[in-house]
């Protein structure tokens, strides 16, 4: 087979966390070539993912600007990738998760007949609402991929009850832990000033919170809970990483920055968060990928949404679906400080993977091209 280009596009940093494994495997594919297309969203932080594993963009669409909407990131990632795929399109398009840039890209390439992989198929909600707009999207791209690569047997279970054929599928696991197991052989101190001042013997609280489905209340809720626990509890340190967006950073530095035992910071580089993750006594969040990595260092999780997509950590018991309510949010938080309930929750589960799933897309990408190329 000779080369083929394969386009990974994305443009949040979670999603360059979760597709460097497959690019450095495209690399020492041979008969496979990566073309890196990044529309950029978070442009310094994904940057960021990308120079510590020795990546480079091939393409920039560079669709950020001020206040965007959904709207504004679905026209110009399909406007941008138009263009591109009119002057040389690739042999396939992988995206990973459910962004909206990730869902454009799916729509542009299957606008121009280009196969379609989707890493991290099948996961739901059925709740459009939570998360949102990311529930439609993944569904959307799942329902006109070529390739599914699914991350657990639960996600391929969804799958197949929606009637998306067997020769479609296929279970990876999930690339963060590729990642995850890259990240913690190379040794890294925090490069982050604000984390000098830390005394790492305290109970760390590590609390990620900036869904688009927790602005407004939802946010002031989870404030409050912290706020009230980080009161009773001035032994504990709470690290909160903010998001910039103002509909974040806004209410959270209003009802937190004066509170002496809870740490503000700016968004943590990753070899940062894993820093913190590695010596937290919990987490705190509505992230998805701290539910994935959080179980490999035996952290307790506390999931700040009203569901989950990613049961199987809290089928392994490792976390727990908390919500946004404050009183129910200060009374796990409670429960935790008696060790036996901790114990219990405080334990190394891995449920996402086993470290090659890049492995195994890189080999279905090949097979495929190579009965359809």
């Amino acid at each position: 087979m000779k080369n083929k280009r394969i386009m990974l596009v994305f443009g949040t940093r979670p999603e360059a966390i979760k597709l460097v494994p497959v690019i450095l495997a495209l690399r020492k594919k041979s008969g496979l070539v990566p073309v890196v297309c990044v529309t950029a969203q978070h442009r310094e932080i994904m940057d960021e993912v990308l120079k510590i594993f020795g990546i480079k963009s091939d393409i920039d669409l560079n669709i950020m600007q001020p206040k965007q909407s959904l709207f504004d990131v679905t026209i110009r990632t399909l406007e941008g990738l138009k263009k591109v795929f009119d002057k040389h399109p690739p042999d396939m398009v992988l995206v990973q998760g459910d962004t909206t840039s990730a869902f454009a890209a799916a729509l542009a390439a299957f606008y121009c007949r280009i196969p379609i992989g989707h890493v991290e198929a099948g996961l739901r909600t059925y709740d459009f609402g939570h998360p949102y707009p990311e529930e439609a999207n993944r569904l959307l791209i799942d329902h006109i991929a070529d390739l599914l690569f699914v991350p657990t047997m639960r996600a391929d279970m969804a799958l197949a009850r929606e009637g998306l054929p067997e020769n479609k599928r296929l279970i990876t696991g999930n690339t963060v832990i590729d990642t995850l197991q890259m990240a913690s052989k190379i040794v890294r101190k925090p490069s982050n000033p604000v984390l000098e001042k830390v005394d790492w013997s305290r109970k760390i609280v590590l609390l990620t919170a900036h869904r688009r489905e927790n602005w407004g209340e939802p946010l002031k809720d989870i404030c409050r809970a912290v706020k009230e626990f980080a009161v009773l509890h001035s032994g504990v340190c709470i690290i909160y990483p903010v998001h910039p967006n103002p509909n974040v950073s806004k209410p959270v530095s209003k009802m937190l920055s004066k509170v002496p035992n809870i740490l503000l910071t700016s968004p943590l580089n990753y070899f940062d968060l894993i820093y913190v993750m590695q010596r937290s006594w919990v987490c705190l969040t509505d992230s998805g990928g701290i539910q994935e990595e959080a179980p490999t260092f035996g952290k307790p999780i506390l999931v700040l949404r009203k569901v989950t997509e990613r049961p199987e950590a809290v089928e392994a018991g490792v976390a727990y679906v908390v919500g946004t309510n404050s009183k129910q949010i200060f009374e796990q938080l409670q429960r935790l400080m008696k060790p036996k309930y901790y114990d219990q929750m405080a334990r190394r589960a891995n449920p996402f993977g086993d470290g090659k799933a890049s492995q195994r897309i890189i080999s279905a990408v090949y097979r495929y091209l190579s009965r359809h190329g």
